[in-house]
């Protein structure tokens, strides 16, 4: 899904994930369905934080996980800040509720890529 980096498309995402999880992801843990769309929320959020303009944001079902990626036109790499009002939260509960964090530094940007087991 290619957005504009604005704030609605936080909740856009979320509700495209909410209906990829309703319809197609087998049954996981009790919290899997709210980790991940913290994940997504975080992640997208970071982009429209952090990045001018648009964002693509993908979900991706493998075999045992779902990997969740977002591209943003931001050259640098995440990484954890010390929190206060303005955040420095997400990084770090990405990371906690992933099982894998990935991120790819390109000519556009960063792709930051997140993946959590069923």
């Amino acid at each position: 899904m290619n957005f504009d980096g604005a704030q609605g498309c936080i909740a856009a995402a979320r509700d495209a994930t909410s209906a990829l999880l309703k319809d197609q992801v087998p049954p996981g843990h009790p919290t899997f369905h709210d980790d991940v769309l913290l994940v997504v929320s975080e992640l997208v959020t970071n982009a429209v934080r952090h990045a001018p303009g648009p964002l693509i944001f993908r979900l991706t079902l493998l075999r045992d996980r779902i990997e969740i990626t977002v591209q943003d036109t931001d050259h640098r790499t995440p990484a954890p800040r010390p929190p206060d009002l303005d955040g420095g939260r997400g990084w770090p509960i990405i990371q906690s509720l992933a099982c894998d964090v990935q991120v790819f530094l390109h000519p556009e940007g960063k792709t930051v890529s997140a993946q959590l087991a069923w």
